[in-house]
């Protein structure tokens, strides 16, 4: 029979082996042990700056990790424009995201301990993070490890689109292990930002959408003018900097500026769970905290498959 610590050995090396990456919170501690803080500077720095660096860093990490796991590859700028920031789903991301980004990395980078040590990939999560509590949303333990993506292509981009129905949606959520509550929950996102015309136009011409409230509707159209304007951009709820329960209550008056979003309360399937998150901010709270931590464990790139990027723009 094999001793204990011989078996317990066997399975250490054979987790090495593999290369996976066992995400935990703690995992710079010795490496780069100011880490967070760096980070949180460089993102409170941002969003003293300009009012959608939030939103915009919230957003960018929802598209990175929705490509290709969550690897920074949507950072990555290739010499032939063949990559994600250019595939046409990710042209309304705004700069601010990527600017917040690059500077938390240089402030990480400007620390002597953590030089070139911290991937870009986890960089993004703590400030997706930071960017929710510093709006006035909850705060929670980021799980730290990932490497960075070596690929980036615009081809492999496929988000949930803003015309989709809840059957489409599911199936895009329910592909990374994440339940209709997770997907009602980060959807809850929203409370921060706007959208462009681009994504409301097909609501209010030639017709109405008929699951919008005919005054909101009437109210868009006076801001999106049948001449599409898709430089003119339209706030989510009413707390556009503010991480709230707002965006709930607003798709319960037929408000949700977004279709994908509005479906989530015409839908009976999760209706409740939109009922229940307007009723109570610290339940939609509670569920954005689990979904973002499922989010934040999709397609972990390793030592074997990923590198530790110099520069987030550009593979080593």
């Amino acid at each position: 029979m094999k001793k204990p610590q011989l078996v317990l050995l066997a399975s250490f090396l054979a987790i090495l082996c593999s290369g996976t990456t066992a995400l935990n919170e703690t995992y710079y501690a010795n490496i780069c042990p100011n880490l967070e803080s760096l980070v949180q500077g460089a993102v409170r720095g941002m969003m003293s700056t300009t009012n959608i660096a939030a939103a915009a860093t919230l957003r960018l990490f929802f598209h990175d990790c929705f490509v290709q796991g969550c690897d920074a590859s949507i950072l990555i700028e290739n010499p032939n424009g063949d990559d994600e920031r250019h595939n046409f789903d990710n042209q309304f991301l705004r700069a601010a995201g990527y600017n917040t980004v690059l500077a938390a990395k240089a402030a990480v980078d400007a620390d002597p301990q953590c030089t070139n040590k911290v991937s870009c990939a986890d960089i993004i999560a703590l400030a997706a993070r930071d960017a929710v509590f510093l709006s006035g949303g909850p705060t929670w333990k980021v799980e730290l490890g990932r490497f960075d993506g070596k690929v980036s292509t615009a081809s492999s981009v496929d988000l949930p689109g803003a015309s989709e129905n809840y059957d489409r949606l599911m199936s895009r959520f329910s592909v990374h292990n994440l339940t209709p509550t997770d997907m009602v929950a980060l959807s809850g996102a929203h409370t921060l930002g706007a959208t462009s015309c681009f994504h409301v136009n097909p609501r209010l011409y030639p017709t109405i959408d008929t699951t919008l409230d005919p005054g909101f509707a009437s109210q868009l159209q006076g801001q999106c003018p049948a001449a599409l304007n898709a430089n003119i951009f339209i706030f989510f709820d009413n707390t556009v900097v503010t991480f709230d329960n707002d965006f709930f209550k607003q798709l319960q008056q037929k408000k949700g500026v977004l279709y994908s979003d509005e479906i989530l309360y015409v839908d009976s399937r999760s209706q409740g769970i939109v009922d229940k998150f307007a009723a109570n901010q610290a339940d939609f709270f509670t569920a954005f905290v689990d979904a973002m931590k499922k989010l934040s464990r999709i397609g972990v790139k390793t030592a074997a498959d990923g590198e530790i990027r110099k520069d987030c723009s550009f593979t080593n």
